[in-house]
C-alpha cells in the first residue's frame, strides 16, 4: 500500500530567547501551544543566529553535547540536555540542494546544538525526539539568505520544518532601563510588523536604512538574518501572504516577535 505524502511543513522565524526563557512565566506556554498546532515534523532544520560559518556548514548528524554558548549564567543552566536524534538523511538532502560550483558545503560533525536552537525546541518539541540537524549561517547578506532559503523550500514537502531562529530585536547593550520596553525596540517591532505583513520583502531586505532603529535595534544584524531564510522557503512556495505573527510582545526589553508562513 503507497504511504501518504506528508504534510507540507510550515516555515518559522523565531525569537528564542535566552537560558532563562524557561523560567519566564509565558513565553514557555506560547512556544509549546505553537508546536501543538503544527503538524508533527518527520525533522526539524534550524539556522540560528548563533552559528555564523562559511562556507555554509551542517552540524553534527548524530547525537552530540550540546553547545552552551553564554557566559555568566546560574549553573543549572548549564545542565540543559536535549539529546534528539541526529538527521543524517536530511543532511545528505541539504547537501544535494545547496551544493554548486563556488558554494561548498562542509561537515562539523562534533557541532551540538547551540542556545538559539535548543532553548526553543526544549520548550516546543519537549520529547527531544524529532531529529534536528542545524545549519549555519555562511554570510549576514539579506539577499543571499533568502536565495538559501529559496533552495531549502523543497524540504518542506519531505516534512522538515524550516526554522529560523533569532531576535526581533536584539542589543543588550542598550537595554540600560529599570523596565520597561524601550522606545527603539518597540518603534522596531511595529514597523517589522507592519513589514511583514504588508510582504514588503524588499523593505525587510533593506531593513537598517528603512527600519527606524534600524541600526539600535540590530546594531549588528546576525538575530535578523534568520529572519530571510525563512521568508525564502516561504516566497518559493507563495506563501508571503499567510504569514502571521504568533507570539508578539516584549521580553526584558526585547521583542520577541515569531512567526509562521504556511
Amino acid at each position: 500500500m503507497a504511504t501518504a505524502a506528508p504534510e507540507r511543513m510550515p516555515a518559522l522565524y523565531l525569537s528564542h530567547g535566552a537560558p532563562p526563557l524557561a523560567d519566564d512565566p509565558v513565553w514557555p506556554g506560547e512556544l509549546a501551544a505553537w508546536s501543538a498546532a503544527l503538524p508533527r515534523p518527520r525533522a526539524i532544520l534550524v539556522v540560528s543566529a548563533h552559528w555564523e560559518e562559511a562556507p555554509l556548514a551542517l552540524g553534527a548528524t548524530e547525537t552530540v553535547p550540546l553547545v552552551y554558548d553564554f557566559w555568566g549564567f546560574p549553573e543549572h543552566y548549564y545542565q540543559v540536555r536535549y539529546a534528539a536524534p541526529g538527521a543524517p538523511g536530511l543532511a545528505e538532502s541539504v547537501r544535494k540542494l545547496l551544493r554548486a560550483p563556488g558554494t561548498p558545503v562542509q561537515d562539523v560533525p562534533d557541532r551540538g546544538l547551540d542556545h538559539g536552537a535548543y532553548v526553543p525546541l526544549v520548550e516546543m518539541f519537549p520529547g527531544a525526539d524529532i531529529p534536528v540537524l542545524q545549519v549555519s549561517m555562511p554570510t549576514l547578506d539579506p539577499v543571499r539568505l533568502l536565495e538559501i532559503g529559496r533552495r531549502l523550500a523543497p524540504l518542506r514537502d519531505e516534512g522538515v520544518l524550516i526554522v529560523g531562529s533569532g531576535f526581533f530585536t536584539h542589543n543588550l547593550a542598550a537595554l540600560r532601563h529599570p523596565g520597561g520596553t524601550p522606545g527603539w525596540s518597540a518603534e522596531f517591532d511595529a514597523w517589522g510588523r507592519e513589514a511583514l505583513e504588508a510582504r514588503d520583502v524588499d523593505a525587510l531586505l533593506d531593513f537598517e536604512r528603512k527600519a527606524p532603529a534600524g541600526k539600535l535595534a540590530h546594531p549588528r544584524t546576525e538575530h535578523f538574518a534568520p529572519l530571510f531564510v525563512t521568508l525564502g522557503a516561504a516566497e518559493a512556495h507563495g506563501e508571503l501572504a499567510d504569514g502571521r505573527s504568533v507570539i508578539d510582545g516584549f521580553w526584558m526589553g526585547l521583542a520577541k516577535r515569531s512567526v509562521q508562513f504556511g
